[in-house]
């Protein structure tokens, strides 16, 4: 999600102690040795060469950019589609396997072909949208049906694509799914009880509901493009590959508010709740998302996710990489409330309590749910829809009562720049050029 954001995000100084214990080592290396390594590993994993099976990524030949680059907004526009297709190659991955019956997406009985979008006072067909969000692909589902679907710049359904922080609210998901099966016992319990690591920090006495509000009042700075914020603290952290030190990254921070009472956009936050899902389903999150959603939900192809370092835990807040079409699937899940095949994979409810405003102690209300975005225009808010939303315009847009779920990767070079027409407007637009859904 975009940074400076004047609903959330707060800008906050650095502390640069990192500190504390490591999976496998007992103290976190000196601070120079840090910087000596993730120099190395920047030069060996930012610059990874193309993946050996052509077949499970076509685009596996395309020269790309680094993690620095997309970060700082110095991609060139034609470089930024390489980049984004092949992000598989910044980092080390764990894949996310599907199953054997993926879910058919079949067209719909009435293809969406005009689209009338009103942004600010201008007027905008579909053509005309994708080229000035630069959309790399689109895909519409109405009643779980395919009603629009187009592919640019080179794309093509077997491409995989960056989600950026759409993954946060894949990471939301699976602890609701831990919160079924009973291996989080409570979104009130401390943070601590499933992340030890933590004691004696500033997460010490937060609940898991606190970090998925990103209201933990832990002290962070979300400037994607300044190279001294928190942000690029925990970007440095996984350049590195060292064990345990985006851990030791969150472990540092002070406290700035009490929990509960502040919400602040924090990509370290989803980094917690990574570790709270690690620590509490004993199994790589990748592991957990093929068994509890991807296989169940009929996903048809392998995703991969960035790691924190080799064999290490999934960045919790971004990485993903999958295709187009199964992101519409994973939408379709959530429309459907988390059933696939007749079996609940969430708690009954789950769906509209992670996805509605929240209300903060002191009874400030949010427009924010569980790594969730909330409905933003009038037509959106009253159908209580809500997405998914990553940097360089990334979405995963559901309404519920239209039945309507729309995927959209971007490939804008910067990071948080403007849409130059509003995403948002192209949702309302989606949504009432398909019609109504609900008894007259």
């Amino acid at each position: 999600m975009p940074d400076e954001n004047p609903r959330r995000v707060a800008r906050a100084p650095l502390d640069r102690r990192v500190t504390g214990p490591v999976r496998g080592a007992a103290v976190l290396p000196s601070l120079a040795l840090l910087a000596l390594l993730a120099v190395s590993a920047a030069c060996r994993v930012e610059r990874a060469t193309p993946a050996a099976d052509a077949r499970a990524n076509p685009h596996a030949a395309d020269s790309i950019g680094t993690v620095r680059e997309i970060y700082d907004g110095v991609l060139t526009p034609e470089m930024a589609v390489r980049t984004f297709r092949n992000i598989d190659r910044l980092f080390p991955t764990r894949a996310i396997e599907p199953g054997d019956a993926p879910r058919a997406l079949e067209p719909a009985r009435e293809p969406l072909r005009d689209l009338r979008i009103v942004d600010r006072d201008s007027t905008y067909d579909l053509d005309r949208y994708l080229d000035l969000n630069r959309v790399a692909s689109v895909l519409v589902l109405k009643d779980g049906a395919v009603a629009l679907e187009r592919y640019r710049f080179g794309n093509t359904p077997r491409t995989r694509w960056m989600s950026m922080s759409v993954a946060k609210s894949v990471t939301s998901t699976l602890i609701g799914a831990a919160l079924k099966e009973g291996k989080i016992r409570s979104l009130d319990d401390s943070v601590t009880r499933y992340v030890p690591a933590l004691a004696g920090s500033a997460y010490d006495g937060v609940t898991v509901r606190e970090v998925l509000e990103m209201a933990s009042g832990v002290r962070w700075s979300e400037r994607y493009t300044d190279p001294t914020s928190d942000r690029r603290r925990l970007l440095e952290a996984q350049i590195s590959q060292v064990p345990g030190s985006a851990l030791a990254v969150m472990r540092s921070l002070p406290r700035a508010a009490p929990a509960g009472s502040v919400n602040n956009y924090s990509t370290g936050e989803t980094q917690v709740a990574a570790e709270i899902l690690r620590g509490a389903v004993r199994q790589p999150l990748a592991d957990y998302l093929s068994d509890r959603i991807w296989k169940p939900a009929g996903m048809e192809s392998v995703a991969t996710w960035w790691l924190d370092s080799p064999d290490g835990v999934e960045i919790g807040g971004s990485g993903i990489s999958a295709t187009l079409r199964d992101y519409a699937r994973f939408g379709q899940f959530i429309l459907e409330g988390g059933v696939a095949h007749g079996d609940s994979i969430l708690p009954g409810g789950w769906v509209h309590e992670a996805t509605t405003p929240k209300t903060l102690r002191g009874g400030r209300t949010m427009a924010y749910g569980y790594l969730w975005w909330t409905a933003v225009t009038d037509q959106s808010r009253a159908d209580h829809a809500f997405n998914a939303e990553g940097i360089h315009g990334q979405f995963i847009y559901v309404d519920p009562a239209e039945r309507v779920v729309v995927v959209v990767l971007s490939a804008r070079p910067h990071p948080t720049a403007d849409a130059v027409v509003s995403d948002h407007r192209f949702f309302d637009a989606v949504v009432a050029a398909l019609g109504s859904s609900r008894e007259p």
